[in-house]
């Protein structure tokens, strides 16, 4: 997420599209190994998910409040969370919060590639609709591999030169809306 390093094994992409009502985005992932929570519900909310291997989307509808924005984690065995984040509160993540996005995976174990889909309701983030022009405040991240933070790799979209967490919502890229 620093922008120092490349991760070749697990090269991500991400695109997004949106309607007035929602907005989605795909995540294609190549990996080495799926670090995943076994043996779990994937219908409930999963604490602690950034902690395996996961796709997140932080998404900032209202750039004026820079430390208010939603984040949106899936797992390449479809496990998630949501959360509404408020940098100007502690604890700053509310998991009470629920968006009702949908989201959906698939994983290619012969060609080690893992794919996910998210359609969010723009209404839970107190949108009434996306507009064509719109910008959003917004940043991708990837965490991948097996081990402790110190072996596992992070990427994110708009780089965080610090690398010490995605949670840097200045440093969040912008996203333009248009037909």
């Amino acid at each position: 997420m620093s922008g120092q390093r490349a991760y070749p094994e697990a090269d991500t992409q991400v695109a997004a599209c949106w309607t007035a009502a929602y907005v989605y985005f795909a995540f294609r992932c190549k990996y080495s190994t799926l670090n995943v929570y076994e043996g779990e519900d994937p219908a409930k909310e999963r604490w602690e998910l950034w902690n395996r291997d996961v796709a997140e989307v932080f998404v900032n509808p209202e750039p004026a409040r820079v430390n208010h924005y939603y984040e949106f984690e899936v797992a390449p065995n479809n496990q998630w969370i949501d959360l509404e984040i408020d940098k100007d509160k502690t604890p700053f993540n509310d998991a009470g919060w629920d968006s009702h996005f949908e989201h959906s995976t698939r994983v290619d174990a012969r060609d080690h590639v893992w794919t996910c889909e998210m359609r969010v309701p723009v209404a839970s983030m107190g949108v009434k609709a996306v507009r064509p022009g719109s910008e959003w405040r917004i940043n991708f991240y990837r965490a991948d591999g097996p081990g402790d933070d110190s072996q596992r790799r992070f990427m994110s979209w708009s780089t965080i030169p610090e690398g010490k967490t995605f949670h840097v919502p200045t440093r969040f890229g912008i996203i333009r809306f248009v037909k």
